[in-house]
């Protein structure tokens, strides 16, 4: 890429931020081929955040929408909601969650972070899981960032049909289709 200049340059890390909020630094200087420190100047003249900041913003912003669950409920930091339509969360994998033996991350926590995020962007005061299709498509280690994000792809009365797709930084890991069932304003009650 031959040097571009420097408005240029900055429209693209804007461009590359908004598509990719979850992009690092070092991923953006490699990306838009300059030094990591052009990327941290560019951001600070442009006021955007660095990676913490950015994905701090989007889950406070987030957190504050959800109503079916405690938003300390939803596995990893709920980034993005959009009730009734869609959420995104990013978990970080941890030695605790990977099987001593293979190092491979325990299945669980992928579907933790599913189904807590499909119950999430259900626009209702109580909603659970009815029925859920996983699959389970290549392992994840320590250290991957793991990013779902799930869609309401149809409602049938109080059934909520959720797809949550799990990506790392290169490919699907997980995915998984929901029907999350929503209840009305008692514990147990009928719909409203």
């Amino acid at each position: 890429m031959a040097r571009v200049k420097k408005k240029e340059r900055q429209e693209m890390l804007l461009a590359q931020v908004r598509e990719k909020p979850f992009l690092t630094d070092e991923e953006l200087a490699k990306n838009l081929e300059v030094s990591v420190q052009t990327i941290r100047l560019d951001r600070l003249e442009l006021g955007i955040p660095e990676l913490r900041g950015r994905i701090r913003n989007m889950a406070e912003k987030a957190q504050n929408k959800v109503k079916s669950i405690q938003s300390g409920e939803v596995v990893g930091e709920l980034i993005d909601l959009e009730l009734g339509r869609s959420g995104i969360s990013l978990l970080r994998i941890t030695e605790d969650m990977v099987f001593a033996k293979t190092q491979i991350a325990k299945g669980h926590y992928m579907f933790s972070q599913a189904d807590s995020l499909a119950i999430a962007i259900i626009d209702a005061p109580m909603a659970v899981t009815g029925v859920a299709n996983v699959k389970y498509k290549v392992p994840v280690h320590v250290g991957e960032k793991l990013i779902a994000k799930a869609e309401v792809v149809k409602v049938r009365g109080n059934k909520f049909f959720v797809w949550v797709k799990t990506h790392n930084e290169t490919q699907e890991v997980f995915r998984a289709k929901f029907i999350v069932v929503s209840w009305g304003d008692k514990l147990g009650g009928k719909t409203s």
